[in-house]
């Protein structure tokens, strides 16, 4: 979960996510909008009598945050509540599927923008090839497949490379939190499938979205442009756009492969070939 406004827990219902289910937590920053929905996030999950840890991410204070939340509030947790302070830039986290790397943005105050990158998948697998190298169907195969060498009757080894194609990227998916444009979002961003960029305002705003940390839909689209990314939306839009069509034709004059985020949005990024 990235950010965990007012209304999450209701979305989580909404969306009929489990209160229960593994659950990593990265804030971006600590203003209200992005962090106020955490601690009823966690009394509700301790009513359900959940057992299984939840982990947050944050910036230096997302500690004493959570800690007076719980003093002030005086409520119990039936689980443990493992918190990390980001201190610096890079990998935060490597699990054995994906990793996420956090990186600073531009907002009013202390920020980070997060990508989540999952690891290389193994190439594709070729039958004939093994058939050929006198590997035979079942175990050996999926051996293989799992990036083991094997060794065959007769003594010889077949490695996965023999019967495999090059590994194939995951897939990387961007999220900025609150931000003005920021000069290392090209690189930290590079290629990838989705970037989530805030866009509080309309590009005749841009001084103002300047003063209070926020970006524009061309300067959201001339990110996305930048980092060669493939799919752009738009969100933490301002209350004043009732009809945000306007924002979203000033980035599609960007960058095309733009949308709106919107409650409940479900989208599907397809595996990388290659």
């Amino acid at each position: 979960m990235f950010d965990c406004g007012e209304s999450t827990q209701r979305q989580m219902m909404q969306a009929k996510v489990s209160f229960h289910k593994k659950l990593k937590v990265f804030l971006t920053h600590l203003h209200g909008d992005h962090v106020l929905g955490l601690p009823g996030v966690l009394q509700t999950m301790a009513l359900m009598d959940r057992k299984e840890p939840v982990s947050v991410y944050g910036p230096v204070g997302i500690k004493d945050f959570l800690l007076c939340a719980k003093e002030t509030l005086k409520f119990g947790l039936t689980f443990p509540v493992e918190i990390s302070e980001i201190l610096s830039e890079g990998i935060i986290l490597d699990e054995e599927e994906y990793s996420v790397e956090a990186a600073r943005s531009n907002h009013a105050v202390d920020s980070y923008a997060y990508a989540f990158v999952e690891k290389p998948r193994p190439g594709k697998f070729y039958p004939k090839k093994a058939l050929t190298l006198g590997v035979p169907e079942g175990e050996l195969w999926s051996k293989l497949q799992g990036g083991e060498e094997i060794k065959l009757a007769d003594g010889r080894v077949v490695k996965p490379s023999d019967v495999m194609g090059p590994l194939r990227s995951g897939r990387k998916i961007v999220y900025t939190g609150d931000t003005r444009p920021f000069e290392a979002f090209a690189k930290f961003a590079a290629g990838a499938d989705l970037v989530i960029h805030d866009c509080t305002f309309d590009d005749s705003l841009s001084e103002k979205a300047a003063v209070d940390g926020h970006s524009t839909p061309s300067q959201a689209a001339g990110q996305a442009k930048a980092a060669g990314a493939k799919r752009l939306v738009l969100t933490h839009i301002s209350a004043r756009y009732p009809d945000a069509s306007v924002l979203l034709e000033q980035a599609k004059k960007v960058f095309a492969n733009t949308m709106l985020a919107e409650d409940l949005m479900e989208l599907e990024l397809p595996l990388r070939k290659s």
